[in-house]
């Protein structure tokens, strides 16, 4: 076999483990065979029989290590169906990244409950894992456990997987507290246009951080030191502002953080701290206070909340398809703007009473939409720093605005090329006219059809995609769904267990 086959069937192997919730060593015990073998095989530094293929897919109890299935993933969507039913959000994307690489802090054991099993998620388990991070599932794989090694192996991180996530940048803030040199690669994500890391740069180099960038490398040197002053943000940024309060967590006195995002992951990762020994002050404001504390060796436990962008993601999926659904445990003070702005639109739903969320902080509501007749918004919609309309929220109200009477500005103006994968809405019969990278028009209502395409290089408006193909009578494929992946968990499956019909399949 070539050596890039090996490689392709390793990442299978790997992939089909994850989603099992089994270590390494449990598939070697159900393999009996060695844990050291297991690692050959999922780098692809080893030779693989058919029989052991076999044996590791009936050990698994998934085709996706057969070979007939080493393709990339698609979706075959039978739309013009109605939703109905109840369905549950799951928790943060974003949260549950950002407090994986918050327990890089802490010299103890850390269980995070109900994790998102997303492919962010798996990226950064490889890198912490290849740098000596012990992590397994727990509970029949719904929680995690962290446990961190006295010296971390920085040089035998694992690139790849670090490459394809954005969230490696977040490793600046805990690692300038373990080590006083390291080298990250180049963060990646979603192709969302130039996302420059400077304003991380300016926060962190006020603890002592010196980076300098060398053939897809970033440098780091640390001379640790304590900020004189409040820092002040040069950008609200959601993860700017988790580099910030990750680097002072663990920088003893105080840190006075100005312009913070407060955001929910902000939020959850500042409960997080708290759960840590870290007093903040003025969670939820934009100016955040944290108490250091220099030595975190405590076990933890913590609970992050539910994703605000997948119940946006399940609402426009109801509106699209003129359903009746329910969208259980939404954080709803982190929806407030949408559904103001949706409330104008004409939209007929109904609410539940507040509950607190798992970690006893965020409110929770059920929510009910039904079919409604929308109008297009008198204004443009458009993104603000939270409580504004959340920055990943502007794409679902493209394909909202598309089944609405009249025409939709929609601007994004944060993101390079965004607003220009939204006209792949045009292939399923929308009609969206670009005006300029980061403004498109949505003129509706729409008469959806259904069609092949590509998905988007970017993680919402491939969600998009997805949901008006739900819509458009016949039957559409979206082909390489990596990207969805990377941030829902078992999108398709959840969507079919309440009257969707999508297949997902791979090319033989």
């Amino acid at each position: 076999m070539a050596d890039d086959y090996l490689v392709r069937i390793g990442k299978l192997i790997r992939d089909a483990r994850q989603h099992r919730g089994w270590t390494q060593s449990q598939l070697a015990d159900a393999l009996s065979t060695s844990q050291s073998a297991v690692n050959r095989i999922e780098r692809g530094n080893q030779n693989i029989s058919l029989e052991m293929i076999a044996r590791i897919g009936e050990a698994l109890d998934s085709e996706i290590v057969s070979l007939g299935y080493a393709g990339p993933m698609h979706l075959r969507v039978v739309g013009g169906r109605r939703l109905s039913g109840s369905i549950d959000v799951k928790t943060s994307k974003n949260a549950c990244v950002a407090l994986l690489c918050a327990s890089l802090l802490n010299k103890g054991r850390t269980v995070l409950r109900r994790v998102a099993r997303i492919e962010e998620v798996y990226r950064l388990l490889e890198v912490l894992n290849s740098i000596g991070v012990r992590t397994r599932w727990i509970n029949d794989g719904k929680d995690l456990e962290i446990v961190p090694p006295a010296r971390l192996e920085m040089d035998a991180m694992d690139a790849e997987a670090a490459r394809r996530t954005r969230s490696i940048i977040m490793f600046l803030g805990p690692l300038l507290h373990r080590m006083d040199r390291f080298k990250l690669p180049y963060a990646g994500g979603c192709d969302l246009g130039t996302r420059t890391i400077e304003p991380h740069m300016i926060a962190l180099r006020r603890f002592g951080l010196d980076i300098s960038a060398t053939e897809g490398i970033y440098h780091a040197e640390v001379q640790r030191t304590s900020p004189d002053r409040p820092i002040v943000l040069t950008e609200r940024g959601d993860t700017v502002t988790e580099n910030a309060l990750l680097a002072a967590a663990r920088n003893a006195g105080t840190t006075v953080i100005r312009n913070a995002s407060s955001n929910y992951m902000v939020q959850d990762l500042c409960f997080f701290l708290e759960a840590l020994g870290v007093r903040v002050d003025g969670v939820g404001t934009t100016t955040l206070t944290v108490h250091g504390v220099p030595e975190i060796d405590v076990d933890v436990d913590y609970s992050p909340s539910e994703d605000p962008v997948e119940a946006m993601s399940l609402l426009a999926a109801a509106v699209v398809t003129e359903s009746e659904l329910t969208i259980r445990r939404v954080p709803i003070e982190f929806l407030e703007i949408e559904l103001a702005v949706l409330e104008e639109m004409g939209l007929d739903h109904d609410r539940s009473a507040e509950y607190p969320a798992d970690n006893g902080r965020t409110r929770l509501i059920d929510l009910t939409v039904r079919p409604s007749k929308l109008e297009a918004p008198i204004d443009k919609i458009h993104p603000m720093p939270f409580p504004g309309l959340n920055i990943d929220n502007v794409p679902f109200f493209a394909a909202i605005a598309a089944v609405a009477q009249g025409q939709t500005l929609i601007h994004d103006w944060v993101y390079d090329n965004r607003a220009i994968y939204l006209t792949d809405l045009n292939r399923l019969g929308g009609r969206l006219q670009l005006l300029d990278p980061h403004r498109v028009l949505v003129e509706g209502p729409t008469r959806w059809r259904a069609a092949e395409m590509m998905c988007p290089p970017a993680l919402r408006p491939a969600v998009v995609v997805l949901l008006a193909m739900m819509a458009a009578e016949g039957t559409s494929v979206l082909r390489n769904v990596y990207v969805i992946n990377r941030g829902y968990e078992d999108l398709a499956e959840r969507l079919n267990s309440v009257g969707a019909q999508i297949e997902i399949f791979r090319d033989i």
